[in-house]
């Protein structure tokens, strides 16, 4: 049932399986939808020692089957954008791939990657969103941040955001992406749509679409390898390899597809074997890249202790 409370949209009991790339069935408390950055900043305060979860596409996230008890706030519409020339600043709730399409279409080089990428801008610009040797911080000039702990808005240039593979400082701070601005470059929109529909054949062939639920990369690949968490998942003679309903897709083993009914139980078996099974066969312990949110059963608990340790 939906309310209003402070001029600010929300669900009682709300599940969530429309608002995550994975379709878990999970159950959020309450669901916000702020309209814009003042609603946002406003239930920030409200729930300042509530650990609100800020939720913008629902990838590389896993919701806990047995639900969410932290109020959720989705961003997806905060999503102005404004565009002067080769200069572009947008709000954190916009989609990566309406992104990509918005900068091609006024002959702007800088986000082809992004058509692939079924995420909202803050969620890229957190974990530094990249594919194809591009990423989303190539271009980037400033992000506008809300601090939570000082209850205070500010730039970060790109050179204080700490940037590196998959991170940024958003993930060490108690910071909230409103919003970002780049400054691209001009080009030959045919060059940029070539590079757009390369990009996205590459994910077609190799990645899961959306008609197949996913959470994006599981692991990120590590560091000093050879070899992709991808590859090292197959060498292990697991793809196809399933518990429940999530099994290691085909075509790429750095993904796990829900085929229908899966839970975060089985998610994150499955996470945990192919982690054990690696780091058995080659000495390398993967980090996963999927963020795991909501109530934890003991075992949830202790395997993800391991994972993120």
């Amino acid at each position: 049932m939906i309310f209003s409370q402070n001029d600010v949209k929300h669900y009682d009991d709300f599940y969530m399986s429309n608002f995550n790339t994975l379709k878990i069935k999970s159950r959020a408390k309450v669901f916000y939808m702020p309209e814009n950055c003042a609603e946002l900043i406003t239930l920030l305060k409200k729930f300042k020692d509530k650990n609100p979860i800020v939720l913008g596409n629902g990838s590389n996230v896993l919701f806990s089957s047995l639900g969410v008890d932290e109020p959720v706030i989705y961003t997806g519409k905060i999503d102005t954008i404004l565009n002067l020339g080769t200069l572009i600043d947008v709000e954190a709730g916009y989609s990566t791939q309406k992104l990509s399409k918005f900068a091609y279409e006024r002959g702007l080089s800088g986000f082809e990657f992004l058509i692939g990428i079924p995420a909202s801008l803050g969620g890229a610009i957190c974990m530094n969103a990249g594919a194809h040797k591009q990423t989303i911080s190539d271009y980037l000039l400033s992000v506008k941040i809300y601090d939570k702990a000082n209850a205070k808005v500010f730039n970060l240039k790109k050179e204080e955001m700490d940037f590196s593979y998959r991170h940024s400082i958003i993930k060490e701070k108690p910071y909230v992406i409103l919003s970002a601005k780049f400054d691209l470059k001009k080009a030959n929109p045919d060059e940029i749509k070539s590079k757009m529909d390369e990009n996205l054949i590459f994910r077609k062939t190799r990645q899961p679409n959306l008609s197949l639920p996913n959470a994006g990369s599981v692991f990120k690949n590590p560091i000093n390898c050879e070899l992709s968490a991808g590859a090292l998942i197959d060498k292990c003679d697991l793809r196809g390899y399933s518990i429940g309903d999530c099994e290691i897709y085909q075509n790429h083993c750095n993904f796990i597809i829900n085929k229908g009914n899966a839970t975060s139980a089985d998610y994150t078996n499955l996470v945990f074997e192919i982690y054990q099974k690696v780091k058995e066969k080659f000495n390398i312990e993967l980090e996963p890249e999927i963020i795991y949110i909501g109530n934890m059963s003991e075992e949830e608990k202790e395997k993800w202790k391991i994972l993120k340790k």
